[in-house]
């Protein structure tokens, strides 16, 4: 049997007040209203809770033994909305968020150390995932991607600067193999390929005054790694599309070469990106804002 928690509350009231009016301006209703609920509720239990009288009112014992147990139930109940009310208006709590390898290296691990120590109730759980997921079925509280990956129903917000990629080649190698003039020479050298893990080999795609290229490569590695490519270009092993940032420190110590360097544009950065401004967490809302802060703070960093 099923009853309603408001019938049980007001029972809880009239017992502790031993009166329908105090119970009554207690919860800013009439005391009809509540001798009204508590004749209903007395009705479906087929039990005398309370004996009444022109003078008083007192539990009987079912009533007693009930506004023990219930009163208790309240309380925790109470307590515990009193809890979820802390964590809209107090960052704490845990995060989940769904990265895919490059961001969660290049964008987010530099903005994690400053949040969590400013705010040391907040426990965040990075999983790393170049997949596209949906981050509402798995459970994550956000995400991070590139703009053109995000369903159009999700809340999108810029995090990160641009990014651009680089086809990259060791000295030696270039030696053997000489150095392509354009992305259609790539044909025919060893490259360097990415697997999605969608399982889709990846077209490594260019862009110059408007003509775009894709070209499919061919070598003897295929990787899903940005690190790993770098590294087995520096070793020589074929030619490397990545994300610009892992091959920058290779590059200025000289052990690659850049190619290409007018067929690789900047595109938008990561977007961090998240189901609803409704019914937000604190803690979500304040990562969020603290992302958009540290972005602001970077531009205006940035030499002109």
């Amino acid at each position: 049997m099923r009853h309603d928690l408001n019938e049980l509350e007001i029972f809880v009231a009239v017992a502790r007040h031993r009166s329908f009016r105090k119970a009554a301006e207690e919860r800013n209703v009439t005391a009809s209203s509540l001798s009204h609920a508590m004749r209903a509720l007395e009705a479906r239990l087929g039990i005398r809770l309370l004996n009444r009288t022109t003078r008083s009112v007192e539990p009987t014992e079912a009533g007693k033994h009930l506004y023990a147990r219930v009163s208790r139930v309240i309380e925790d109940l109470e307590q515990a909305l009193d809890e979820v009310n802390g964590f809209r208006d107090t960052i704490q709590g845990t995060l989940r968020l769904n990265v895919p390898r490059p961001a969660a290296r290049l964008l987010l691990a530099p903005i994690l150390g400053g949040f969590l120590k400013t705010h040391p109730g907040v426990k965040i759980e990075v999983i790393t995932d170049d997949q596209l997921v949906d981050i509402v079925a798995e459970g994550y509280d956000a995400g991070v991607r590139f703009g053109e990956s995000l369903a159009l129903d999700m809340i999108a917000v810029p995090i990160g600067p641009a990014q651009r990629f680089a086809v990259v080649a060791a000295p030696d190698l270039l030696a053997v193999h000489g150095r392509p003039a354009s992305p259609l020479d790539l044909r025919g050298l060893p490259c360097i390929g990415r697997r999605f893990p969608s399982g889709v080999i990846y077209s490594w795609e260019f862009e110059r005054d408007g003509e775009s290229l894709a070209i499919s490569v061919d070598g003897p590695l295929l990787l899903d790694d940005d690190a790993m490519m770098v590294d087995a270009a520096c070793d020589g092993v074929g030619i490397a599309f990545v994300h610009e940032s892992y091959a920058a420190e290779h590059l200025q110590q000289g052990k690659l070469v850049r190619l290409f360097e007018d067929w690789c544009p900047a595109m938008p950065g990561f977007y961090l990106y998240y189901p609803s401004r409704k019914h937000m967490s604190a803690a979500l809302r304040g990562f969020v804002d603290w992302c958009i802060q540290y972005r602001q703070d970077d531009e205006v960093q940035q030499p002109n």
